[in-house]
């Protein structure tokens, strides 16, 4: 039986009663008999299922309609009408005055364009007579004339954004690989935590998924949404799953930090952004909040005391043990079988050390000739006496973390040495080491022969034949 949906359901029933007369049509003079017979039947009714009875007139004239046809189906089926989509009820300056309206006012109600109308059919007779609102409604539905919301920031890049996706369709995407892309992203969950300050905070959720199958590499509960925290969370990640091909993010401070960028570099991971204020770009990563939010956060509801460690234990038992073993509906299987069935195209990770210097910045600094030291953060640090002859010498460093500042060769961007904060006090022992020669070979000689160009203008200007331009004074010429 025909669905609903089905386009073809009228033609479906219309040939299932004529195609027996089709197939084997009747004899001369009987045709009516068999007509007369179909008449007398009970068909089953292909929208709502009820019983129904056709006439002869009608029989008839499907019968004449498919006899000659190549196609019978086609024959039988519902043909439009000729003024389809045409809105007869809607006057022209109707029609011109509700698209001028909504063009003005997008994010009114089909109630509130209504409301106008008739505000304007008051003043301006040329509207009357005013269809009723289903007119109305059916006509702005049918010329897409939906209800546009105001964007959450009324920014220039907000309404960009928002012209941007009127204009571009949206589509659905998959990475063809497991590890082939990841999603990253911050969420502000709904319940608060207890600090050992005593203060109810509100935690934000890091989550790493896969793309292809949806698997939870690492999430985490922190307290605040920095490049640390980001970074701390995504090298948990990796040291559990392994290195991906790409990690997708949005476009927020954390997300584009010098050290998140130039240690995904390092890695050799490929770092995408989605457009700004675009989150639908990041659909996974927000359909997981959904998730989070209707089984995890619904399940503590009656948890009172709730800190922050209790939360993640909660919430890394809940992803590991429901969520990765429960069949996904897009996928068709769990996120951890498709996982591990499917073709991966991530690498192995290297060590925790490794990591924590991958994650680093940059950067160039002058070096104070007085003292050898460069500033960081508003502090000073020492340059080896042995670089003391770099100008402007290159250091890596993590700005949540200035234990680990190295200084590094610019061309082979290899790290020479390890430098340590200006530490005064143990400089005020006066104790110094001597300094050793930046280049080698002997020292210069003292001697009383003239440097090759003093010699060369003495030459020149005595062979002038004038006298020296100056004259003695008596008394200096005394002295020598």
């Amino acid at each position: 039986m025909p669905t609903k949906e089905d386009p073809d359901r009228w033609a479906r029933l219309r040939f299932a009663i004529i195609g027996p007369l089709l197939a084997a049509p009747p004899p001369r003079g009987t045709l009516r008999g068999e007509l007369e017979a179909l008449a007398q039947k009970n068909w089953r009714h292909p929208v709502n299922g009820t019983a129904v009875r056709f006439s002869f007139a009608t029989l008839e004239r499907w019968y004449y309609a498919a006899r000659h046809t190549q196609d019978p189906v086609i024959a039988l089926r519902r043909h439009a009408r000729d003024d389809a989509g045409a809105f007869r009820q809607l006057s022209a300056a109707l029609i011109q005055a509700l698209t001028t309206q909504y063009r003005a006012y997008p994010g009114w109600t089909v109630q509130l364009h209504y409301d106008n109308l008739q505000a304007a059919a008051e003043q301006e007779p040329a509207l009357l007579p005013l269809s009723s609102y289903s007119t109305i409604r059916r006509y702005m539905k049918a010329r897409g004339y939906h209800r546009k919301r105001t964007p959450k920031r009324n920014t220039p890049g907000g309404r960009q954004a928002e012209a941007r996706l009127e204009q571009l369709e949206v589509r659905s995407y998959e990475a063809e690989y497991v590890q082939g892309l990841w999603h990253a992203d911050f969420h502000h969950g709904s319940r608060q935590v207890l600090t050992t300050e005593g203060a109810w905070v509100t935690p934000l959720l890091l989550c790493f998924i896969d793309d292809h199958s949806r698997l939870v590499c690492h999430l985490q509960w922190y307290l605040n949404e920095t490049a640390e925290v980001l970074v701390h969370g995504l090298c948990q990640a990796l040291q559990k799953r392994g290195l991906p091909r790409a990690l997708m993010t949005d476009n927020g401070a954390a997300m584009k930090a010098e050290e998140l960028k130039s240690g995904l570099h390092e890695l050799g991971i490929l770092h995408e952004t989605t457009l700004p204020y675009s989150p639908y770009q990041n659909a996974k990563q927000e359909t997981f909040w959904a998730t989070v939010e209707g089984r995890l956060m619904a399940m503590l509801e009656g948890v009172s005391e709730l800190t922050l460690e209790r939360l993640n234990a909660i919430t890394q038992a809940w992803a590991e043990q429901e969520y990765h073993q429960n069949l996904h509906s897009e996928i068709g299987t769990t996120p951890l079988k498709r996982f591990l069935e499917v073709t991966s195209v991530g690498r192995d990770c290297p060590d925790s050390q490794a990591l924590r210097r991958a994650f680093r910045c940059t950067v160039t600094r002058k070096q104070r000739r007085s003292d050898g030291t460069i500033s960081l953060e508003g502090k000073r640090f020492e340059i080896p006496v042995r670089y003391r002859h770099l100008e402007c010498p290159m250091v890596r460093y993590a700005r949540w973390d200035l234990r680990a500042v190295e200084l590094i060769d610019p061309r082979a961007l290899t790290p020479l040495s390890l430098l340590y904060p200006l530490n005064k006090a143990a400089n005020a022992n006066g104790q110094r080491r001597a300094l050793q020669p930046t280049q080698t070979g002997p020292a210069p000689r003292q001697s009383d022969e003239l440097p090759p160009l003093l010699r060369k203008c003495l030459a020149d200007y005595a062979a002038t034949g004038r006298p020296p331009a100056y004259l003695p004074h008596p008394a200096s010429e005394k002295d020598t």
